[in-house]
């Protein structure tokens, strides 16, 4: 026999499906991940970087789970940024600039050396059901392969279809077949599918582009990383350039419009309105003369750049006429155009938070199948999928993270609550309690959880606890040393804030918006307080929660009186019909989604608080 019987078969190897696979392999299921092309695992099909603007958060949360993408990004990075420092550290967001060919390749090493993980490569073309659950799977090459969980994470694959000005043509992405049967057969089986699109720019040759008329854009001296495990150490970085269109740019895009399958009519998926194409922002922002572009280096070795921005659908000959006219890309040669690629999804408020599916037992879904976008949205799903795979397999109680315990929460009670109705992208205002659910507190938030399951190691969990205890130590030592006004009354001068004519404890000092511990750190005696015993990590976290105690006490509280919502349970089959006091809508709705909890019934739209109101006197609350 040529395979055995699987706990778990992971579907699709791109960020979702490799973070599945190791979750669920790292707690012990035997895993078998199928994919089309091994030579692809984990692949940046878009642009080469990790992180940003509250993905950044959901990195260092996979990292903290004991997940990979933080570790691989750390070993792949070529630039590391870290975003939103103007602002208070709520926003604060890592990012980085990855090799994309060491990216996929470190990928694969670290799958390569996971316990109880087998590959095979291969098409899934259906699934193997019985008695309303997931059996196994059948093969484009006539396997069929048995498995007590099934996790399809398929991104683009289903039924893609690349457009590029009139041309069309099926795949998954450029230079990748698409994958049909599977969308076909879920909706045979009572799920619901629509189409989404998203897009990706020209690749550039760089050794046609003049950098000397770009902006500079370099890395950060003070490079973070994604992983707590170990800070990476960057000798050198590779910069980014800003460019910018302009009107003669837009003009000769606007040539092209009445060929645009955009515009045209033939792309009927939803677009991501967060990220879209350069023809939609031309249309959209038509008051606009310019639009910002990132010039971004695909890798340490490598001529190709990635123009981000600069995403279209646009005939090829238009996108390289409108790329020549860009300041500095005047003899500007291309890899390959940008297109658009539309493929299936399935609404997720067919799934319950542990992102299996209502319909099948041992069904789940997770990545772009879900209506998301983005690697470290995929990844995110992957992990939880992969765990709460494991975990039903072992009858063990699922694990779900709650809003205000990790963004990972957010973005999964977003997409099975709210739905989507355009590719869904995580940013910080989703988020209720963003003081809570820092990137430099994803560990302290998450990996004692994790630890509980399995899946976080010894070694990371007694990391966790020596930075626990070094920054409680810090603390005490900040409210307990004071420096006197010959100190620092200079240094507080110069820092426009007021003198002081006595001494001052330095947390004191400290919860003065114009003074960082950084520079403070320079006043302080070393006797006194010698700070090179503490990681940067322990620094500035002891700073964070002395200047933001009161915001972070007074969210704490709002969330704790909240979440005493979530623990009023309600069964899937509860009969709202029955309930004449909701509202028609609110009946409708709730018997569609069949939260599992009040909190979860609060945040679906169109439920008021009156609804809210009703349920809780019939529960008794």
């Amino acid at each position: 026999m040529l395979f055995e019987k699987y706990d778990v078969i992971v579907v699709g190897a791109g960020h979702a499906g490799s973070e599945a696979a190791a979750a669920a392999a790292n707690l012990g299921s035997k895993v078998l991940l199928i994919t089309m092309n091994l030579q692809t695992i984990a692949q940046m099909s878009c642009n080469p970087a990790m992180g940003g603007i509250a993905k950044g958060q959901i990195l260092r949360e996979i990292d903290a789970l004991g997940g990979y993408s933080g570790i691989v990004t750390d070993k792949t990075m070529i630039q590391f940024r870290m975003l939103n420092m103007s602002k208070g550290p709520a926003m604060w967001s890592p990012r980085a600039q990855s090799d994309r060919m060491q990216f996929s390749l470190e990928w694969r090493n670290k799958l390569e050396q996971t316990n109880n993980l087998d590959f095979w490569q291969d098409t899934v073309v259906g699934l193997i059901t019985h008695d309303g659950a997931v059996a196994g799977v059948h093969t484009a090459m006539g396997m069929r392969i048995e498995a007590k969980s099934i996790i399809l994470t398929n991104g683009t694959f289903l039924n893609g279809l690349i457009h590029i000005g009139e041309k069309t043509f099926g795949g998954g992405r450029m230079g990748d077949k698409a994958s049909k049967g599977i969308t076909e057969q879920l909706v045979e089986l009572g799920f619901q599918a629509k189409r989404m699109k998203t897009g990706t720019p020209v690749r550039i040759d760089g050794r046609t582009i003049d950098f000397s008329r770009l902006t500079e854009q370099k890395g950060d001296e003070e490079v973070h990383g994604f992983s707590f495990l170990e800070r990476p150490i960057l000798k050198k970085q590779r910069s980014c350039w800003i460019a910018y269109t302009s009107k003669k740019v837009h003009q000769t895009l606007k040539t092209g419009f009445h060929l645009s399958p955009m515009f045209t009519g033939r792309i009927e998926g939803i677009g991501p309105r967060y990220c879209p194409s350069i023809e939609d922002k031309i249309e959209r922002f038509s008051g606009k003369d310019a639009h910002q572009l990132f010039v971004e280096p695909e890798g340490w070795n490598t001529i190709e750049y990635y123009l981000n921005g600069f995403s279209s659908s646009l005939p090829d000959y238009i996108q390289v006429q409108a790329l020549r006219e860009i300041e500095g890309f005047e003899r500007a040669k291309i890899f390959r155009p940008g297109y658009a690629i539309e493929y299936d999804y399935f609404p997720p408020e067919q799934l319950h938070h542990t992102l299996e599916t209502k319909l099948i037992r041992n069904l789940y879904f997770a990545g772009q199948i879900n209506g998301t976008t983005g690697y470290e949205e995929a990844a995110a799903q992957g992990l939880m999928a992969g765990i709460n795979a494991h975990l039903k397999i072992q009858e063990k109680a699922p694990f779900i993270l709650g809003r205000s315990e990790a963004y990972i929460g957010v973005l999964i009670d977003d997409l099975i609550t709210k739905g989507v109705d355009e590719p869904y992208r995580m940013f910080t205002s989703r988020a209720e309690y963003r003081i809570l659910l820092r990137q430099d507190n994803a560990d302290s938030r998450l990996t004692e959880k994790s630890y509980k399951l399995g899946l976080a190691d010894q070694n990371r969990y007694e990391l966790l606890v020596d930075k626990t205890n070094k920054i409680a130590e810090l603390r005490r030592l900040l409210d307990e040393i004071s420096l006197t006004p010959a100190e620092v009354n200079t240094f507080l001068e110069e820092s426009g804030t007021s003198t002081i004519s006595q001494k001052q404890r330095i947390s004191n000092l400290l919860l003065r918006p114009q003074i960082a511990i950084k520079e403070l750190i320079k006043h302080i005696p070393t006797e006194k307080l010698n700070l090179d015993s503490y990681d940067l990590e322990v620094v500035e976290a002891a700073e964070i929660l002395i200047k933001y105690e009161g915001y972070i006490q007074k969210e704490s509280e709002i969330a704790d009186k909240l979440s005493r919502l979530e623990d009023v349970r309600l069964k899937s089959d509860f009969d709202y019909h029955a309930l004449q006091s909701l509202s028609y809508e609110a009946r409708e709705k709730l018997t569609k989604i069949k939260p599992s909890s009040l909190g979860q019934a609060s945040r679906i739209s169109g439920i008021s608080p009156s609804d809210i109101s009703v349920l809780a006197v019939f529960l008794g609350r």
